[in-house]
């Protein structure tokens, strides 16, 4: 994937520069859900703040 069409993806929410899992999952050419079930097996392996729920409003 074009590094251009990366940066394009990345927001900023509660003053962090984020990606989507939606996109993520694109980036790795994976379903989302699977992207997320791999993260919640080795949660271990990300920092405490790799992820978060958006709230109605920030969405």
């Amino acid at each position: 994937m074009e590094l251009e069409l990366i940066k394009k993806n990345i927001l900023e929410i509660r003053g962090r520069k984020v990606m989507l899992d939606m996109d993520l999952a694109k980036i790795y050419e994976v379903e989302t859900r699977v992207l997320k079930q791999a993260v919640r097996r080795n949660i271990e392996r990300f920092p405490e703040d790799f992820m978060f729920q958006l709230t109605e409003l920030e969405m």
